[in-house]
């Protein structure tokens, strides 16, 4: 043990502290103090070397990357490694491209304040308060996934996401879809077999890119009685359950039409490439656009399907298998009314009634409740 002191040239002392500290090893330190006397500069040495005899040398301060820095590790540790879907994967990508790296991108993971946070949201002010609540959800799982990891010790700042309302989904009434299949049809047999996959089976986007002709399971010596078998979502097993989704007849017969060799895939180009998502979705848009529609979009389609089953009377458990909803809340946020259906609800309390054995009966109808008695 030692403390060695002697004057600095340019003013005050140079104190160097080397101990063999109580596991074996040894620690050294050198501090320039700006004492006014030797004497006191060894007397703060020695206090300096107990200390460091009682209580071991100051942990060195942990490497914080920064966000940018540590994004791959997110994207490849957590997305990727849970497998999660291809278009949610693609999402966090843009978002962090877009909107996170360009304002934080260069912040240490450990120094990104809550101030931080309410600058990204007034950055996004003219966002929808849903797409702002995704950006939020990125930065705040992957600061959650640093402390999980080790990266940094806690959560440097709060999160708080905007309050959203409940969404009201967009689809398309009974004679806006008969115009989208027209307009589809005319375009080419890949949109005409797209909308019908999206408005008469309920699939998503990555399941119509997806889908092999080996989950369309024909009927012998019917070209208009089919069932499809989704393996979960974007063909992989572990992340979804197994659903069959019987089809209309002229979805089967469109399927049939389209038979080719070109491989396993039904959306392929003539060398048997897959598709894309973008392609799939722009055959979608194009059609709609033909048709002088509004709402667009291959999810719309799968919206418009919950909402069609849910008008013809369809029991909500029998959407929920058919969409391969997890939630019955889901599938009950789908299940809208156009407001002719409206309409031909409140003409029910129009029809003339007759009491008849104790029970209420409207005329031309069922039965629709108990007299009081």
């Amino acid at each position: 043990m030692s403390v060695a002191v002697r004057a600095d040239r340019s003013g005050g002392w140079l104190v160097d502290i080397n101990t063999r500290l109580s596991n074996g090893t040894r620690h050294r330190e050198r501090r320039r103090l700006s004492v006014t006397s030797k004497s006191a500069a060894r007397r703060w040495g020695q206090d300096r070397e107990r200390h460091l005899l009682q209580h071991g040398p100051p942990r060195r301060k942990k490497e914080v990357p920064t966000l940018k820095e540590f994004w791959p590790r997110f994207l490849e540790g957590h997305a990727r490694a849970n497998r999660q879907k291809p278009s949610g994967i693609a999402a966090k990508e843009v978002i962090a491209r877009v909107h996170v790296l360009p304002s934080l991108g260069d912040h240490q993971l450990d120094t990104i304040a809550t101030e931080n946070v309410q600058q990204l949201k007034a950055g996004l002010a003219g966002k929808a308060p849903k797409t702002v609540n995704n950006v939020l959800t990125v930065l705040n799982t992957m600061l959650k996934k640093a402390v999980e990891w080790g990266v940094i010790d806690r959560m440097p700042c709060v999160v708080r996401l905007l309050p959203v309302p409940p969404p009201s989904a967009r689809f398309h009434d009974f004679e806006d879809f008969e115009r989208l299949v027209e307009g589809a049809k005319k375009r080419d047999d890949v949109a005409y077999l797209v909308v019908l996959l999206g408005g008469e089976a309920g699939l998503r986007r990555g399941e119509i890119t997806a889908l092999e002709w080996g989950d369309v399971e024909f009927e012998e010596a019917s070209a208009l009685r089919a069932t499809v078998c989704m393996e979960g979502p974007y063909r992989n097993a572990e992340r979804g359950r197994l659903r069959y989704v019987p089809l209309t007849q002229r979805l089967a017969a469109a399927l049939h039409a389209s038979r080719h060799l070109r491989g396993p895939l039904v959306f392929c180009d003539r060398q048997g490439k897959p598709l894309n998502e973008k392609i799939i979705g722009d055959h979608v848009d194009h059609a709609a656009q033909a048709a002088k529609l509004n709402h667009r979009g291959v999810h719309v389609l799968r919206h418009t399907f919950c909402s069609h089953l849910a008008m013809r009377g369809a029991p909500a458990r029998a959407i929920q298998e058919l969409a391969g909803h997890a939630d019955l809340r889901t599938t009950q946020r789908y299940m809208h009314l156009t407001p002719a259906a409206l309409d031909a609800a409140i003409r029910l309390l129009d029809a003339p009634t007759v009491v008849s054995r104790g029970h209420i009966v409207a005329t031309g109808s069922t039965e629709i409740g108990n007299s009081v008695r």
